[in-house]
């Protein structure tokens, strides 16, 4: 009797799928089974891919897809439908992968195979769903949904190997898994789950060449399925007794694959025995290509994290040795996308002089280039303080330095960059650069496509970001330790803030100029101010006021509640007088009301509101109230006190002035005293830039307990000339200086000295009428 009359006997039919010439070769019986005349036939692929339900055709290509990968049978169960979509008989197919060589040196398959009639569905019947499409496909397309979420969403290897050890597989769950890494020509145990401590010895260092299920798939880069201790045996003799003592009854080795290269294999073991059904296998391989996926990605990102952070860290100097009668601390936190790493930075250098510098500074963007820009600035600064220049000559050659490396840069770069400078330059900087906060930062600069270049004439080129002029913004601040005298040069960077030894918070305007390497040859002209014994000076970078949607004032006004809210004796007399640690405290609470505590850093809600990189820098003089020194006397109260120069060719910081005596009286019992204060500071300052040729030097200082305090007022300058009384009508412009004073102030007067003249005013603390009268 003939093979095809058994086959035909048995209702069997045979089949050859060519899928590189599209054709399908059926016998008799496959072509009776399908629907078509009982007769030998060829036909195209379409043709037959019509008669299967298209569900199934779903199923039965994703199987034959996973035969071809692993060399293995496929398997399916196929619903024959009619041209009206009616399920006409139900047929199992196996089929068996045949490589070929088509005309173009390509390897395709050729399927194999049979089909034959099974009981159910009954003909005639509606496409209903048999076994295999039914509630376990939904349940296993479920569980392949939250697997993939939940191996997306691991940040690292060891959540990558939680997860994989917390998946219940629909219908066989296993309790044992292994991943295998390679390690040059041996494995490697990255993970286990369900063994006990030490159960992995016998498999760690295992040379690829071992008669070894995990070895041979990371070799081969097909799966192992051992659905028996007997076939384990049969297959891996040398190695059974290494798995017998876990007792377990079925075993799959999958290969962990991404990109075409095997990477590792995972070992999934049974304690019940599974017989590893197509579907079974589909399952344990979408599983296993996730798996890698996810140590691929996890596996990069822990590499850029420990790159990133060791870039980082060699760029960010540590403090340098204790500064007698002087504190420090300091804080950098990396913007919360991207690299991690940034343009910010801070530095202490030791000055030949016995003084100190402070600096602090900002590179344009938060990338890879802004970190070299950052590192190279940073030495370059370095070497210029260490040289003993002055803090306005150090800025200058910064300048020239940055702009000469951009230009270097720049050069084989795409052309354009002219009208680009222009363009930003003018948009970005035209507020103004060195009068208070008149809008020089209000571009963003730390922004990537908001820096003042983006709209510059970039059409074209390599990589416009790589070759694209950056700017930096800097502070440069000179200490002497021993009388606490600074001096500071400022390029574009915000002002630094002073916390008064009684906890009022000022912010210090200095004069300054235009950020780092715009243009080479610019002046920074210097501000010279005292430290008092009890103050903390604080230096920042604009991602510590602006970030999470704040503006200058808005962040700034953040910021200065912290500092004026954090109490320097807080350890009280039981921990031994002030807290030894409040500057860290304190820096640390900066921080934290940015964007959360420092668990929040990497991962949770408060992670997207890190948009720019943080520097920040305190400054403590040792004294009474600042919690480094010797606690506050509760019977001594200490005097408030502020200076500021006022230039001839700065009249807008005037303004500066006004906010400095307005802050100064922040607490002030009468509120219209503190309007009269501000009233006669802006006309004392510019009487004196208007009638004379000299600079104005403001001094305002408040002493005494709350409620009974006095203030002092005084303007000098080099004028001899003195104010005169007038009688103004009432359409002069000028001339009421001195009846504003004679009106408001307590007393006032004017004060001849060596060079020049002091003008002052004094104001005594008092409630209002209205509350005393209540």
């Amino acid at each position: 009797m003939r093979t095809e009359d058994v086959l035909a006997a048995v209702a069997t039919g045979l089949w050859r799928w060519d899928n590189a010439s599209g054709t399908v070769a059926l016998d008799s019986e496959a072509a009776r089974l399908l629907g078509l005349p009982a007769e030998p036939v060829v036909l195209p692929e379409v043709a037959v891919r019509s008669r299967f339900h298209p569900v199934d055709w779903n199923e039965i290509k994703a199987i034959v897809d996973l035969a071809v990968a692993e060399g293995t049978l496929a398997e399916a169960r196929l619903r024959i439908v009619d041209a009206d979509g009616r399920v006409l008989r139900t047929v199992r197919s196996r089929s068996k992968p045949v490589p070929t060589a088509t005309a173009h040196d390509r390897i395709d398959y050729e399927l194999i195979g049979t089909v034959q009639e099974i009981a159910e569905p009954q003909p005639g019947t509606t496409a209903a769903h048999t076994p295999i499409t039914g509630d376990w496909r939904r349940s296993r397309e479920a569980f392949l949904l939250d697997a993939g979420r939940a191996l997306a969403e691991a940040r690292s290897t060891a959540e990558v190997l939680r997860v994989a050890a917390s998946l219940s597989m629909p219908g066989f769950s296993p309790d044992g898994l292994a991943v295998f890494g390679v390690d040059g020509d041996r494995l490697s145990i990255i993970g286990h789950h369900g063994h006990g401590p030490g159960d992995e010895t016998p498999f760690t260092e295992m040379r690829l060449d071992t008669a070894y299920p995990a070895a041979e798939v990371v070799r081969t880069g097909r799966a192992v399925y051992l659905p028996t201790s007997e076939e384990y045996k049969r297959r891996f003799p040398a190695t059974w007794k290494l798995a017998e003592p876990f007792g377990r009854s079925s075993w799959a080795f999958v290969p962990l694959i991404v990109a075409g290269r095997t990477m590792g294999a995972w070992m999934a073991a049974f304690k019940h025995p599974v017989s590893f059904s197509p579907d079974e296998r589909s399952v344990l391989t979408t599983v296993a290509r996730m798996l890698a996926q996810a140590l691929q990605r996890a596996g990069v990102t822990e590499s850029e994290r420990e790159l990133t952070t060791g870039l980082q860290r060699s760029m960010m100097p540590q403090l340098g040795p204790e500064v007698p009668g002087m504190q420090i601390a300091a804080r950098y936190v990396p913007t919360g996308g991207g690299l991690q790493v940034g343009g910010d930075w801070y530095d202490m250098i030791p000055l030949p002089s016995g003084r100190f510098a402070l600096v602090i500074g900002d590179v344009q963007g938060h990338d890879v280039r802004a970190a070299g820009l950052m590192g190279q600035l940073r030495i370059a600064v370095r070497a210029y303080a260490s040289e003993g220049h002055r803090p306005d000559a150090v800025l200058s050659r910064a300048s020239r330095f940055l702009a000469g490396l951009c230009s270097s840069q720049e050069k084989d770069g795409p052309r354009g960059y002219a009208d680009g400078y222009g363009g930003g330059y003018g948009g970005g900087y035209g507020g103004g650069h060195d009068g208070g906060h008149d809008g020089r930062y209000s571009g963003g600069h730390d922004g990537g496509s908001a820096h003042p270049y983006a709209d510059g004439g970039y059409a074209g080129g390599p990589d416009p970001d790589y070759t694209s002029p950056r700017f930096a913004t800097c502070l440069y601040m000179e200490c002497d330790p021993r009388t606490g005298r600074l001096e500071v040069a400022r390029a574009g960077h915000p002002d630094p803030v002073v916390r008064m030894t009684d906890g009022t918070v000022l912010m210090r305007p200095t004069a300054g100029g235009l950020p780092l390497g715009i243009v080479p040859d610019t002046d920074y002209p210097t501000t010279r101010f005292t430290l008092e014994p009890g103050e903390t000076l604080m230096l920042c970078t604009d991602g510590l006021i602006e970030t999470g949607g704040h503006d200058l004032d808005t962040g700034w006004a953040r910021l200065r509640a912290v500092l004026e809210a954090e109490d320097p004796a807080a350890g009280g007399p039981e921990a031994g007088g002030p807290d030894a640690g409040h500057l860290e405290k304190l820096a640390d609470l900066l921080v934290q009301a940015v964007h959360g505590p420092s668990s929040h850093h990497t991962t949770g809600p408060l992670a997207d509101r890190r948009e720019d990189d943080i520097a920040v820098v305190l400054l403590c003089r040792e004294g009474a109230g600042c919690g480094c020194g010797a606690s506050v006397s509760p019977h001594t109260r200490p005097a408030r006190r502020t200076v500021l120069t006022v230039a001839q060719a700065e009249p807008e910081r005037i303004s500066g002035a006004r906010r400095q005596v307005r802050e100064l009286l922040h607490d002030w019992a009468d509120p219209d005293q503190v309007d009269s204060a501000e009233l006669m500071v802006s006309e004392m300052v510019t009487n004196v830039l208007t009638h004379t040729d000299g600079d104005a030097l403001l001094v305002a200082e408040a002493v005494g307990e709350l409620g009974t305090r006095r203030l002092r007022v005084e303007v000098a300058d080099s004028s001899d000339e003195l104010p005169h009384k007038r009688h103004p009508g009432e359409m002069a412009s000028s001339g009421r200086g001195v009846l504003l004073m004679e009106m408001l102030a307590d007393a006032w007067g004017v004060d001849p000295r060596g060079e020049g003249k002091s003008i002052w005013f004094e104001l005594r603390e008092q409630a209002k009428a209205e509350d005393s009268d209540g």
